[in-house]
């Protein structure tokens, strides 16, 4: 296995590392979401049964500790809910719009990462095709067999390493995406819900 990716050439290291890089990102990003996912339910849980009972020093307890993105968004709505309406709900914004990065992390970096992958392995492929070039020019196909080999094989390893770290990095970037919006779409829900509370217009 070694000596076959071997064959691909230098341009094997930085495919590598974007797989590395790449790796370590999705791993991070799995953890950190499995853990925020099931810290926020408690604390939805807990915030409930302490709004019904108006105890908001308790509700200001749970959001202290949950040190979840939804956790820093709802302790400023509750730390300003003697505030305007309007002013609450501005602070609370701003603390949801910076929160929201928070999901994110380093997931930017993924569909570059893929993309460079795979322009690498293409590289190879064209450095290959002219190292096999090369070879014809310099003493034919039926002179040099060993060393034509070798350039088409790292022509086609290259290209091959470059979409196997390509294409699993595209279909993550896609999922924990998704996994980003849901975080949003049900923190923005549940301070929606916990904004009304506050001002009294439910129970």
């Amino acid at each position: 296995m070694f000596e076959f990716l071997a064959s691909g050439g230098i341009l094997m290291i930085p495919i590598f590392l974007c797989g590395v890089f790449a790796t370590y990102i999705i791993v991070e990003r799995w953890i950190y979401f499995s853990s925020i996912e099931k810290r926020d339910v408690e604390l939805m849980k807990n915030l409930d049964m302490a709004l019904t009972k108006h105890d908001y020093q308790s509700a200001e307890s749970y959001c202290a500790v949950g040190d979840t993105p939804l956790s820093s968004v709802l302790k400023s709505a509750v730390l300003n809910r003697k505030l305007r309406e309007a002013d609450m709900r501005e602070i609370v914004q701003t603390e949801l719009d910076t929160s929201i990065s928070l999901f994110e992390g380093m997931l930017p970096y993924l569909s570059p990462i893929a993309t460079v992958a795979t322009l690498l392995g293409l590289l190879g492929t064209v450095m290959g095709n002219i190292h096999a070039f090369n070879t014809l020019a310099a003493g034919g196909a039926v002179e040099t067999p060993p060393a034509l080999a070798g350039a088409i094989s790292e022509a086609l390893v290259t290209t091959a390493a470059g979409l196997c770290v390509a294409i699993p990095v595209f279909i993550f970037s896609s999922y924990l995406n998704s996994r980003v919006e849901k975080n949003i779409s049900s923190m923005e829900k549940f301070v929606t819900n916990m904004l009304l509370r506050l001002t009294g217009r439910i129970l």
